[in-house]
């Protein structure tokens, strides 16, 4: 029973992570060097100016991409072949097994690491202990305003136009067949092109200032969200779509009261995805040519020996992933409390 439930999820996540850890490998090429790859051979032509071989690259990178995109989908089918809906545990099940894991695990591990790292003489792994005494005076007064909130600032700016973009763009493909069969193929290689790689490119446009910082948010976010929403879309209900032609509903009322609330559960997947996605990005353009930001900060406090400084930096960037996730998870509860009521009747058989 728990198998069959937990295995589409299982896959949706294998899918995301082989996205994540492309976009890793290749910001790791680019940031740290000293191994081969297309990230550092994009960063080597980067800074002699080979602006037709950085290009080329970015353009094998995505083919890269789109195979193993279009690997991890056509093994997704194959494994969920059978699947039929199965139906999940109750909710009061999930409710405490959510609890638990969002709580018991992180517990067990800050609690693994405390002792497993307590009397430690490493220089690169100070204890737990040390790292939680400098977080307070690292992290509060100057330094938050000067580098935590500028980071906020441009993560929300970002975040918030590749939502909206992807929902506009989303709407008006998904809506269009024709359209959507023109713009499909290249929309797929343009999504598995990893966003690290065009940093250069956007630097060399732009330069290093917010909007580059912002829009390096924008393209990595806005692909999750765009593409959810054009499937949310072209899955409407066929017999509600006659409903309304028939009716005469159209124009923004059709829109809103039933393209987009058809659409909306899988529109709020893309948008959670985006999230991650976005933070991700946020820090890989504080970490290029930056003057403030969270990203930045890590890497100043890592260049200056700055160790227990620099870990701190890292548990800031988490407790900002958990707190926008729990905040995504109550706005999530609120826009789409119509659908979880309309499960939970159906799965009382109501």
């Amino acid at each position: 029973m728990v198998w069959p439930t937990t295995l589409p999820y299982a896959m949706t996540g294998i899918r995301l992570a082989a996205s994540v850890a492309l976009v890793l490998t290749i910001t790791g090429e680019l940031l740290i060097g000293g191994t081969k790859g297309i990230g550092e051979q994009i960063a080597v032509a980067q800074s002699s100016i080979a602006v037709p071989s950085m290009y080329a690259l970015i353009v094998v990178s995505g083919l890269i991409g789109l195979v193993a995109n279009l690997a991890t989908r056509r093994a997704e089918r194959m494994v969920l072949a059978w699947h039929p809906s199965v139906r999940r545990a109750t909710t009061m099940t999930r409710v405490l097994g959510r609890a638990g894991l969002l709580l018991g695990l992180p517990v067990v591990l800050l609690v693994t690491w405390w002792f497993a790292s307590a009397g430690s003489k490493s220089f690169y792994q100070p204890p737990l202990e040390t790292i939680v005494k400098v977080f307070p005076d690292t992290w509060t007064g100057a330094r938050f305003k000067s580098d935590v909130f500028p980071s906020l600032i441009r993560l929300f700016i970002g975040y918030g136009l590749a939502v909206a973009l992807g929902i506009a763009l989303g709407v008006l493909i998904g809506a269009n067949r024709r359209l959507r069969a023109l713009v499909e193929p290249l929309l797929e290689f343009l999504r598995a092109i990893p966003p690290p790689v065009l940093v250069p490119i956007l630097i060399l446009i732009a330069g290093i200032g917010n909007p580059t910082k912002v829009l390096v948010i924008v393209i990595g976010g806005i692909w999750p969200v765009l593409l959810n929403t054009v499937e949310g879309v072209r899955g409407v209900d066929e017999v509600l779509a006659d409903t309304c032609r028939s009716y005469r509903i159209g124009g923004w009322l059709r829109l809103r009261t039933f393209i987009l609330r058809a659409a909306s559960p899988q529109i709020v997947v893309g948008a959670r995805q985006a999230l991650s996605i976005s933070i991700i990005m946020m820090v890989i353009g504080e970490l290029l040519g930056a003057t403030n930001g969270l990203g930045y900060t890590v890497v100043e406090f890592q260049r200056g020996f700055q160790i227990p400084e620099m870990w701190s930096g890292v548990f800031v960037l988490g407790l900002l992933g958990v707190l926008l996730s729990l905040a995504f998870t109550l706005v999530e509860r609120r826009v789409l409390s119509w659908y979880h009521g309309a499960r939970a009747a159906e799965r009382s058989g109501h």
